[in-house]
């Protein structure tokens, strides 16, 4: 976005003051057309005129999110584009990838952004960003909070929500390997007894196999009673896999301990192995 000049005609200060005055951080067209008492085309003019200048951008047809003055014409950013994907469903939260990059859980920059929610739409586009949607099942929509993002409050996964899904999904947090990164970066920063009341809530033992076998993988400290109810967990049930259906050459193979067939190879999972000890012994020094 190309912001030309943030100064206002006076239409336009009657409708940016006005926001600001009441607090508000967004704005309908209606709203517009009677603040100013003019026609909806003169009102489109000034609203055209204010994305122009850098002062509202579109959340969805006919509602406007106002860039407040006082965070310059730099403002538009990651945090922004949050804010204006937010309002494309509800209930909603960013998950996966999106906010493993808000909590540092992961290097790896993606020009995508993960929204769950459990309405059924297609995936959009705001600004150059593609928002990917995702529609879990009812019982994995859960574990996540209110974030303030530049003034916005959003809903993003909360830590522990953010490891699960990842494990749950690789394929939107950019990998296996990536899953297991996310993983050791955030255990020191997890409530692994939350963890394992939400792998008890989403019920599925292949997904607490995972866990549980990249836990172990990355080097993670697991609390032993956690450890237990997690192996309790995972008992019974069919096959469980990590990784594709069908193995090719060099897999890691079964997993005795959390009988689990990891069918990725150690190249996949880069060098991940025993990361999370290591991050501990170098923090310790």
């Amino acid at each position: 976005m190309t912001f030309i000049t943030r100064s206002l005609s006076p239409q336009e200060s009657r409708v940016v003051l006005g926001m600001a005055e009441h607090g508000s951080k967004e704005i309908e067209r209606g709203e517009i057309i009677d603040t100013l008492g003019v026609s909806p085309q003169a009102a489109d003019h000034v609203i055209r005129s204010l994305r122009r200048k850098g002062w509202l951008e579109r959340a969805s047809w006919g509602r406007y999110l106002l860039i407040p003055p006082e965070m310059g014409p730099d403002a538009f950013g990651e945090s922004n584009i949050l804010a204006l994907a937010s309002r494309i469903a509800d209930p909603y939260y960013f998950g996966y990838a999106t906010a493993a990059m808000y909590y540092s859980f992961t290097t790896q920059h993606r020009h995508v952004i993960r929204l769950v929610t459990t309405v059924r739409m297609r995936n959009r586009r705001v600004l150059d960003t593609e928002v990917r949607v995702v529609n879990p099942v009812a019982r994995k929509f859960f574990g996540f909070d209110p974030v303030d993002m530049l003034g916005y409050t959003i809903m993003m996964s909360d830590r522990e929500k953010t490891v699960i899904d990842c494990i749950d999904r690789p394929d939107l947090a950019g990998g296996e390997g990536e899953a297991a990164t996310v993983l050791a970066t955030a255990c020191r920063n997890i409530d692994w007894y939350k963890a394992a009341i939400y792998l008890e809530r989403m019920s599925s033992r292949t997904l607490t196999r995972r866990f549980g076998w990249l836990a172990d993988h990355v080097g993670a400290t697991i609390p032993e009673d956690v450890r237990m109810h997690l192996r309790n967990l995972a008992k019974g049930g069919s096959k469980a896999f990590f990784g594709r259906r069908i193995p090719k050459p060099g897999v890691i193979g079964y997993q005795d301990s959390w009988q689990l067939t990891v069918n990725v190879t150690s190249h996949e999972l880069g060098d991940s192995a025993g990361i999370a000890r290591r991050h501990v012994l170098g923090r310790e020094y």
